[in-house]
């Protein structure tokens, strides 16, 4: 163990040109790999491919907004009838009640369980 290095002594004797053709050769090397290499895939977490949709998060907020939204409005319409008419508080159940179903209808359209059906004529004459 004398603290020498092999490699510094070949390092010393190197000649030039076999740097140069080693670097070609590197330099070949990559264009092909890159020929070869499918294209990446795009990130999961940019945004740029799904403008189209919302995030997930945004999904559920708007989900439970158009569920709360619902049975409020129906809530209020219901304590609004009651005051109005005299009614209380069937006016508030019953209201309240149909609020509910409403908030679960709404949920149920944007989340897209009830499927799209297109009315106008498709050009086939049925």
């Amino acid at each position: 163990m004398t603290g020498k290095d092999p490699r510094d002594e070949n390092e010393a004797g190197r000649d030039p040109a076999a740097d140069s053709d080693l670097s070609a050769r590197l330099k070949r090397l990559e264009t092909q790999i890159d020929r070869k290499r499918p294209p990446a895939a795009p990130d999961p977490s940019s945004r740029s491919g799904r403008a189209d949709q919302p995030s997930p998060l945004g999904q559920a907020m708007r989900l439970s907004t158009e569920f709360v939204a619902g049975v409020l409005a129906g809530g209020l319409l219901g304590w609004g009838c009651d005051r109005l008419l005299g009614t209380k508080p069937w006016g508030l159940i019953v209201l309240l009640v149909l609020g509910f179903a409403a908030g679960i209808y709404n949920v149920m359209r944007v989340s897209g369980f009830f499927r799209v059906t297109d009315t106008k004529n498709d050009g086939t004459g049925t």
